[in-house]
C-alpha cells in the first residue's frame, strides 16, 4: 500500500526528524537547560503514556470483543466504528481494521515507511517499533523477529505481516488467555499488553497476574 509522506511522522532518512519532533526537541531542550524541566522526569511520562495511559484503550476494545461475540464480530467488520462507540478516536485512529490472532494464524504490525501507529488506542509508538530494524526485518523475518521479542511460535502457526500506511492503522485482537472463564471486561483488560495488540507478544498469563 502507498505511504501518504505528508502526515507527521519520522522518517528513515538517518536521524532525519519532522519539523514537528524538530520543534519539540528544541523546546524540550530550551526548558531543560532552563531548569523547567527534569529530563528523567520527561523520561517517566513517556513511558507512561508508551506503556500504561494510551494502550488502556486497546485493551479495553479487546476485552469487550472477548466477553461480546456482537461486538467481537462488529470490530473485525468495522474496527473504525467499533472502536469510536467505545470512545476512542482522535488523530492517528481516523481508520482502523482489526484482525485476530488464532491458532493457526498470528499477526504482526509495522509500518515499513515511517511510523503509522493507532495513538487513539495504543498510545505513544515505542521507540523500537520506529526504528529502521524492526520496519525492515519485521516483513523479511518476522519469525526471527518474534524469537527476539520472546515469542516463539510453533512451526505451523503462519505469520501475517500487516503495513500500516496513512490511510489505515491496525490493531491485533490477541487470543483470549485459557483459564480466564467467567472474568469481567475489566479483569480481563489487565492481560492486554501493548505489545499484544502490535503482535510482538501474546495476551498475559493470567496464573502470573494471581
Amino acid at each position: 500500500m502507498p505511504h501518504d509522506h505528508d502526515h507527521d511522522h519520522d522518517h528513515d532518512g538517518g536521524s532525519a526528524l519532522s519539523p514537528t519532533a524538530l520543534r519539540v526537541k528544541a523546546l524540550e531542550s530550551l526548558l531543560v537547560e532552563k531548569g523547567y524541566v527534569d529530563p528523567d522526569a520527561l523520561d517517566v511520562i513517556v513511558e507512561t503514556y508508551e506503556t500504561k495511559i494510551g494502550p488502556r484503550n486497546g485493551a479495553s476494545v479487546v476485552a469487550k470483543a472477548w466477553t461480546d461475540p456482537e461486538y467481537k464480530a462488529w470490530l473485525l467488520k468495522d474496527a473504525t466504528a467499533a472502536i469510536a462507540s467505545l470512545g476512542f478516536t482522535g488523530r492517528q485512529g481516523e481508520h482502523m481494521v482489526a484482525v485476530e490472532n488464532t491458532p493457526d494464524t498470528h499477526n504482526l504490525i509495522v509500518c515499513t515507511l515511517c511510523s503509522c501507529y493507532p495513538w487513539s488506542v495504543l498510545g505513544l509508538p515505542p521507540v523500537w517499533y520506529k526504528a529502521p530494524p524492526y520496519r525492515s526485518r519485521a516483513v523479511i523475518d518476522p519469525r526471527s523477529v518474534l524469537a527476539e521479542f520472546g515469542l516463539d511460535l510453533p512451526a505451523e502457526t503462519a505469520i501475517r505481516v500487516w503495513d500500516s500506511t496513512a490511510e489505515i492503522r491496525y490493531l491485533v485482537l490477541p487470543m483470549r488467555p485459557e483459564r480466564t472463564e467467567g472474568w469481567s471486561a475489566e479483569k480481563l483488560a489487565t492481560l492486554v499488553t501493548r505489545d499484544s495488540m502490535i503482535g510482538t507478544a501474546l495476551a498475559s498469563d493470567p496464573g502470573a497476574r494471581s
